[in-house]
């Protein structure tokens, strides 16, 4: 647990995630990352200097998924637990038919998380983005996108007042996986038909490629390019104070 709250709480205090008084609930897919993001905020809790809530909300998208070994969980570590029954898997692959249903099936789920939230009094959703994800999301946004850019540690969805953080984004996913491992988290198997097709995978192979290919230091050089102090200085304009001639 301590190579994981060791990088949340650095996360937590650079970007100010945490603040006095929160109600911070947990976006509780059943994947590996948001399991062990639940348990180390729990955990964390304990020791952090800003008092906060936490609990819990699984958007149940009515694919057949068992979550009760999560609601178990939840009373383990002593927090609240909603599962939101929704008809997203319906309308996704029924109705729309979508060919690539990861971007509307990740908004709809957004959107039903607000909801309830705000029903249930929650300022701040944590979602279990590593620091994997953080590298995989700027090379998708480079080839898919042409751009440069990835999501932020903190962001705020102004439509549902919600402020959404991401305390594992200097977290590896392998210690992620290990953690869980260790501590034999649930894991709920997402029955989604297009969760082992997807672009993410794809990008997810070419890294490990990278790696593999140049001595294992591919994934850790992308992640500190994100970090890096000129990451957002590339081919600046020159303002008429900079202008050579």
């Amino acid at each position: 647990m301590q190579q994981i709250l060791s990088p949340l709480r650095r996360a937590v205090e650079d970007f100010g995630m945490v603040r006095e008084g929160d109600r911070i609930a947990v976006g509780l897919s059943g994947g590996k990352d948001s399991t062990a993001l639940l348990a180390a905020l729990a955990a964390f809790r304990r020791f952090s200097p800003a008092h906060f809530e936490l609990g819990a909300i699984t958007i149940d998208a009515g694919a057949g998924a068992d979550y009760a070994p999560l609601t178990e969980f939840c009373k383990r570590l002593g927090v609240e637990h909603i599962v939101e029954k929704t008809d997203i898997y319906e309308i996704v692959f029924g109705v729309r038919k979508e060919k690539n249903p990861c971007s509307l099936c990740a908004k709809m789920r957004r959107g039903a998380l607000a909801s309830v939230m705000n029903e249930a009094g929650y300022n701040k959703l944590a979602l279990g983005h590593h620091a994997d994800d953080v590298a995989e999301t700027l090379l998708m946004s480079m080839i898919y996108e042409g751009r440069i850019s990835t999501f932020k540690p903190v962001s705020y969805m102004s439509r549902t007042g919600v402020t959404v953080i991401r305390p594992f984004v200097y977290a590896n996913e392998k210690d992620i996986a290990a953690l869980v491992r260790e501590e034999n988290m649930p894991v709920v198997k997402n029955p989604c038909p297009a969760d082992s097709d997807s672009r993410r995978s794809y990008i997810k192979e070419l890294i490990r490629t990278l790696d593999s290919e140049n001595g294992h230091i591919a994934s850790g050089n992308i992640k500190r390019a994100v970090f890096h102090p000129e990451r957002n200085s590339l081919w600046d304009k020159l303002s008429e104070d900079d202008n050579p001639n």
